[in-house]
């Protein structure tokens, strides 16, 4: 093989060898573009109590906790060193959208219900609206049962009395038998 040929042969390797280069740095930008396009599914992710303007509105001071468990739900967080505190933290991220978060705090004073902090909290329906955007039709359904379906309700029943739980042993056998 010749000087001139050998030195042709080189120079087809090298502009070969830039050519395939290129195409990589193309295809990896190509594919760039392309995974921007497609993304995966990111899931919906609900955690904690969410208490609306109706709920909170619903909350008088001097309730007793039960009332107010009943009304808002079991609290998210509670603490022994804050028995009279409980926290109820609501977050909701869903993908492409700004995540949602709220606070609503309740003090007691012993058994009562002292005060309670909220920010801003939505309505039911302006919740429900905020996330349910998926749906192009229709207005947001009623929340609130009307009389009609009140009427239709069974009547309540009567509460029967618990019978008293028999008195528990004074000690108990042992679990494993006796060694001899």
């Amino acid at each position: 093989m010749s000087d001139t040929q050998h030195r042709r042969s080189l120079l087809g390797w090298l502009l070969l060898a830039s050519a395939s280069l290129v195409a990589c740095g193309s295809l990896n930008s190509a594919s760039y573009k392309i995974a921007s396009i497609v993304t995966p599914y990111k899931m919906d992710i609900v955690q904690g109590n969410f208490v609306s303007k109706e709920q909170a509105a619903a909350v008088k001071p001097g309730m007793s906790r039960l009332q107010v468990r009943d009304i808002l739900g079991t609290p998210l967080l509670t603490s022994i060193f804050h028995a009279d505190r409980w926290d109820y933290v609501f977050t909701f991220k869903r993908q492409g959208m700004e995540p949602q978060s709220r606070k609503v705090t309740v003090f007691f004073k012993g058994d009562l219900l002292e005060r309670m902090e909220a920010e801003s909290l939505p309505t039911e329906a302006e919740f429900v609206a905020s996330i349910d955007t998926g749906r192009k039709f229709g207005k947001v359904p009623m929340l609130e049962m009307t009389e009609e379906g009140m009427k239709q309700l069974p009547a309540p029943t009567k509460k029967v009395e618990a019978k008293p739980l028999p008195a528990l042993p004074a000690s108990y056998p042992p679990l494993e038998p006796a060694v001899r």
